[in-house]
């Protein structure tokens, strides 16, 4: 795996061997980073990085200059891997990692973001719940944007929050707002 854009463009790291979590195709990421490069200036927002699995979209958020990243993920071999490439990336003081259940995070936190991206496993239960989830705890700020990973067992276009989608092989990308 690598970073695909910004200073550390061409980072390469490699995920545990065995690991409970599907990292985002470098494919992907470009894909989306390309429609988010446009409509941000990174350094002057706040991002949630939900279900950080290997850390991929944190690293990549933090490569395109962005300061204020928060990432939760609940598995400890995988908080330890992030730990290991935010200290090699230098991004200890850009990039905070929360060790919790994503669903207990919505629900407990109390501050709001300006870039919100969830990628869930694919066959999470209640998977489906996320969307409506960050909106009723009022976690996106009002031009805020929520992105969120799965495939195409899950439909979203009838949320009403739902703007569009951008499909990258066998990921899409639902995007709310």
């Amino acid at each position: 795996m690598r970073i695909v854009g910004g200073q550390f463009k061409g980072f390469t790291f490699q995920p545990p061997k065995v690991m409970p979590a599907r990292p985002t195709t470098d494919y992907a990421k470009e894909g989306i980073f390309n429609i988010l490069q446009n409509m941000y200036d990174w350094e002057s927002i706040k991002v949630l990085d939900l279900f950080g699995g290997t850390g991929s979209i944190s690293y990549e958020l933090a490569s395109r200059g962005c300061t204020d990243i928060t990432c939760v993920e609940m598995d400890a071999k995988l908080i330890s891997f992030i730990q290991k490439n935010r200290a090699s990336l230098k991004i200890e003081d850009t990039c905070k990692v929360i060790k919790m259940d994503v669903f207990r995070f919505i629900n407990s936190q109390p501050g709001q973001y300006d870039l919100i991206f969830a990628d869930p496993p694919y066959q999470l239960a209640h998977l489906e719940s996320l969307p409506d989830l960050i909106f009723a705890n009022s976690l996106l700020k009002e031009d805020g944007l929520f992105v969120m990973e799965h495939d195409s067992k899950n439909r979203f276009e009838e949320h009403p929050h739902f703007k569009r989608s951008r499909n990258y092989g066998n990921t899409i990308f639902s995007l709310f707002s």
